[in-house]
């Protein structure tokens, strides 16, 4: 059957393109996602984890070093190097879209110099995302893969210019994320619950850098499944692994963003905040409270409101430029 609303020589583009990638892309997610529906209950308890800035202080350098620096190059934004640098460090790191997805954060912070008067006043074109934004709205995977077949069907110049980016924020990653251990308590928490508790990596993180970072610092042995973006969202991480196999009180999600405790709300998980900026005093608490409350079924809803106006009041919405 042939695909409308493509010709002939744009189709043999695409097979041409499938062929040279290897397995197709819904192939590739559906193997990568394969590793999640495979996965068996071992305890009666479960905890998805998320990786960056909750286990490992891994947001900042990830962030200002890798990510921001090629926001900057990659898009021309250098006549405007501060605002930017501020617009994507508020996004990233400082607000209520701290954590999010490489692609949605990357518009976001297009959206906010746009409408941000002192940053615009310096004539500095910025890049018209509307046709990353209907990608990110498709529903397809969030990763790079997903982003090399869009660019095949379409030959956006827009989306080419982002796969390009992103190929070099990890580029960057590589090079200079290395030796950054786990948050000293974490390791102590992971021993805890391993022994009563299936425990599960959820995040945004491509595989292969979980596979890395996890590996290097001896902490893959406390997961079960080290699920990043190529499996889905961390909404999907947590139905697929845990939805109808624990009690409902048995499952718990521990995250430094809003995003983790939305895919902790959409599958009825406890959650437990990682505060940003108090990371280790939020790993001891969890050693010293949180761990026995969770097992004893006495992790209560005032308990978890506790912790969540701490949380939230350290992530806003609008940035201080505009409360100043």
């Amino acid at each position: 059957m042939t695909r409308p609303g493509l010709t002939d020589g744009r189709r043999a583009i695409i097979l041409v393109y499938l062929v040279q990638q290897g397995p197709c892309l819904g192939m590739m997610e559906s193997s990568a996602k394969e590793k999640l529906h495979a996965f068996n209950p071992r305890h009666s308890f479960f905890v998805g984890i998320d990786s960056d800035g909750c286990v490992f202080d891994t947001m900042e350098i990830k962030q200002k070093e890798c990510f921001i620096p090629n926001i900057i190059k990659h898009f021309r934004l250098q006549g405007i190097s501060n605002y930017a640098r501020a617009a994507a460090e508020f996004v990233n790191l400082y607000s209520k879209w701290r954590g999010v997805n490489r692609f949605p954060a990357l518009t976001k912070t297009i959206e906010l110099l746009r409408d941000w008067p002192e940053a615009m006043r310096w004539g500095v074109e910025l890049p018209d995302l509307s046709s990353l934004q209907a990608w990110v709205d498709s529903g397809a995977p969030l990763a790079n893969p997903a982003l090399e077949v869009e660019i095949a069907k379409t030959s956006d110049p827009v989306l080419k210019q982002v796969l390009e980016w992103s190929r070099a924020a990890n580029h960057s990653l590589a090079d200079r994320v290395v030796g950054v251990p786990p948050f000293p308590s974490f390791r102590a928490c992971a021993e805890r619950l391993a022994p009563r508790a299936d425990i599960i990596c959820v995040s945004v993180a491509s595989g292969e850098v979980l596979e890395r970072e996890w590996q290097e610092h001896d902490i893959a042995k406390y997961a079960a499944v080290l699920a990043g973006q190529e499996m889905g969202s961390k909404k999907e991480h947590l139905k697929i692994a845990a939805g109808g196999k624990y009690a409902k009180d048995c499952v718990l999600m521990i995250g430094d963003s809003p995003g983790d405790l939305a895919a902790a709300r959409a599958n009825c998980a406890l959650f437990f905040p990682i505060n940003p900026g108090y990371e280790e005093q939020s790993w001891e608490r969890f050693y010293r409270e949180g761990i026995e409350r969770f097992f004893n079924k006495t992790y209560t809803v005032s308990y978890e409101a506790s912790l969540l106006e701490e949380f939230e009041k350290l992530l806003p919405e609008v940035p201080p430029w505009k409360t100043v």
